[in-house]
């Protein structure tokens, strides 16, 4: 690099060039997540339009190819006059320009979902192709657009009767590669959990080769809520749940009920915004459930002396769904995955303790089951508490003679420099013992599949041996016992081979992940590793290909004369210690893929439709998913 820096280096990006140089900053990444943001920045915008009262249907259509969408609303219609400052149409000022949009002053939305500006102007920076279609005050208009850029001037097709806008795009494949596409059931659950948070709206959805679907829940979150309990498989300790509405100041509505089942499952939504990471509005629920349940023991003498009610106490087997309507959000980033509004924690818990107190009150059989239920929980977590103190005191206090014996532990004890490898096999993970970096990478060969912790049950899980050996090389503990703080190792890849029973394992593995150490999941410790099928050498290069579709653009890249050697691995235990070293084990040259949960809905239903019980599920979400995919990718 040139020592010599001045003006003439500095780059100003114009119009919509920066969401198209990085467009990480907007949508989160170039994944599927982010494909798929871009139909709910569209979608949302809509959803917006039924909040404000302006519109009760939107209809969604995925093209034939699942690489373009349709979106059409009934709403008043994007406006299309001229903007008086900038002298351009308004609907091509805010498809062109970022922070550009009515959501600002209030004045055209009281409450919205987007508040930025940059919703619709990033989804045509980042389309190849986008046409928006407007009928408003009796005109038809339509304009066109390219990767932010017009392309045809705004145009007026007539008069109509119609009202509202129609967004058709297709996500630059420059931007997302060939490959990606729609998930039809992620963009059905999306589409459901809106019809359930805005009662009364309808939406519909058309995949080709399926009739059209549609979503209507007039008693929304609560029958939100029961699918979420028949999801579950867990029964509920009460036959009513409790639910409540508040519209004065900040809207807020809340379903919540308990099972049998030993998980937390909480939905929460902030304008009909998904909010997986939660936020202020979340731990005023949880607040108020810890105060209003203590509240209720305390008062009709239900404690016994000596047990101590700690918050996951109340919380297990919880399962809530929690919407609110805040005119000023302040979500955290473009993608909204958590809401920041600090005087929302207080209001959710101040509606929500005097209203569920008063339920507790007013319904004694209910409260009775449900306080059962949290002191059995207590006194489960003091025997655990006490157990685990007790097998304490008979170990050794260096946790490093705890390990398991087919552990290669590496020497740091950093645990923000430790990477734990998940190998397939013995022969694979010999090679990785000596191709790895002793200082900071240790290796865990497995045997086999372990167990689906989807269809065992808990007890069953954690005496498998395999997954004893993994929970007892992270030292983080498992489930209710999970310390992030004991965690040896920051980062744990999954490394099997590149065929159909690696992948089975590495979701096996990911499905115990999911279900008993979430938080690994969820603080960004989880990553699959990718080993390479090819290695082509030619004129003296060597390059390596994940699959076949990379290794027919490296042969049409390189282009030489010369006949390529191609060799493709059965499996890592062919690969040399050295191949796997460059390939997958060095920081430097590897490739990875860092598990992350975008849709908690649409993780649930498809581990339960892939792992669970009920093999009918599974054929139908085979049958479901069958045109999507691309028979080159199949591994026969």
């Amino acid at each position: 690099m040139s020592e010599q820096y001045s003006a003439k280096d500095i780059e100003v990006l114009e119009g919509l060039e920066p969401v198209r140089k990085r467009p990480a900053m907007y949508i989160g990444g170039t994944d599927s997540r982010g494909f798929h943001h871009l139909l709910w920045e569209i979608v949302d915008n809509a959803v917006d339009e039924a909040m404000g009262g302006h519109a009760t249907r939107i209809d969604v259509v995925l093209n034939d190819d699942l690489r373009g969408a349709e979106i059409t609303d009934n709403g008043r219609g994007i406006p299309v006059d001229m903007h008086p400052v900038h002298q351009r149409p308004a609907l091509e000022l805010i498809l062109t320009t970022l922070h550009a949009g009515g959501k600002f002053s209030g004045k055209g939305y009281a409450v919205s979902g987007g508040l930025h500006g940059v919703g619709s102007s990033v989804v045509n920076a980042l389309a190849s192709e986008l046409t928006v279609h407007v009928w408003r005050d009796g005109q038809g208009h339509v304009q066109r657009f390219s990767r932010g850029k017009v392309v045809s001037k705004l145009e007026n097709t007539g008069p109509t009767r119609k009202r509202g806008t129609k967004v058709v795009f297709r996500p630059d494949a420059d931007i997302f590669g060939a490959q990606a596409k729609f998930d039809s059931a992620r963009v059905a659950e999306r589409m459901e959990a809106a019809s359930f948070l805005h009662r009364g709206l309808r939406l519909s959805l058309k995949v080709p080769g399926q009739e059209v679907v549609e979503f209507h829940h007039p008693r929304g979150i609560q029958e939100y809520l029961e699918k979420l309990v028949a999801g579950r498989g867990a029964k509920a300790v009460t036959d009513e749940a409790f639910s409540h509405a508040k519209s004065e100041g900040p809207r807020i509505e809340v379903a919540l009920t308990w099972t049998e089942s030993t998980d937390e499952t909480l939905r929460t939504y902030a304008n009909g915004i998904a909010t997986p990471s939660g936020g202020t509005h979340e731990a005023g629920l949880k607040q108020a459930l810890t105060k209003a349940l203590r509240s209720y023991m305390v008062t009709h003498k239900l404690l016994t002396k000596g047990l101590t009610i700690a918050p996951e106490d109340v919380r297990e087997g919880l399962v809530a769904v929690l919407s609110v309507f805040v005119p000023e959000p302040q979500f955290q980033g473009q993608t909204k995955d958590r809401l920041n509004n600090p005087e929302v924690a207080s209001q959710v818990e101040g509606a929500v303790k005097s209203a569920l107190e008063t339920w507790l009150n007013a319904n004694t059989s209910h409260a009775e089951a449900i306080t059962g239920r949290i002191i059995l929980s207590a006194r489960a977590r003091e025997a655990s508490r006490a157990a685990s103190l007790q097998v304490s005191r008979k170990t050794a206090i260096s946790h490093r003679l705890n390990l398991p014996g087919k552990l290669a532990d590496c020497a740091s004890t950093d645990p923000s420099r430790c990477e734990l490898f998940l190998v397939e096999g013995d022969s694979a993970g010999g090679n990785a013992k000596q191709g790895r970096d002793r200082k900071t990478q240790a290796i865990l060969p497995l045997r086999g599949k372990v167990l689906n912790a989807e269809r065992a049950a808990a007890s069953a899980v954690l005496a498998n041996r395999e997954l004893q050996d993994v929970v007892q090389a992270l030292g983080c503990g498992v489930g209710k016992g999970f310390d992030r703080s004991k965690l040896r190792y920051h980062r744990v890849f999954l490394l099997m081979d590149a065929d159909t029973d690696g992948h089975h394992i590495a979701t096996l593995l990911l499905t115990f992940f999911y279900r008993h150490l979430p938080e690994l999941i969820a603080y960004g410790h989880v990553y699959v590793a990718q080993p390479p099928l090819f290695r082509v050498d030619i004129d003296g290069e060597t390059h390596w290909a994940l699959d076949d579709a990379e290794l027919a653009r490296i042969l049409a890249r390189v282009g030489s004369k010369k006949q390529p050697e191609i060799s493709r691995f059965k499996g890592l235990g062919e690969m040399t210690a050295e191949e796997l070293k460059q390939t997958t084990l060095d920081p430097r040259r590897r490739r990875a893929l860092r598990i992350t949960i975008d849709d908690l809905d649409y993780t649930d239903l498809t581990l339960r439709d892939l792992m669970g019980k009920d093999p009918a599920a599974r054929y139908d979400f085979i049958m479901r998913s069958a045109p999507q995919i691309d028979g080159s990718v199949l591994d026969i």
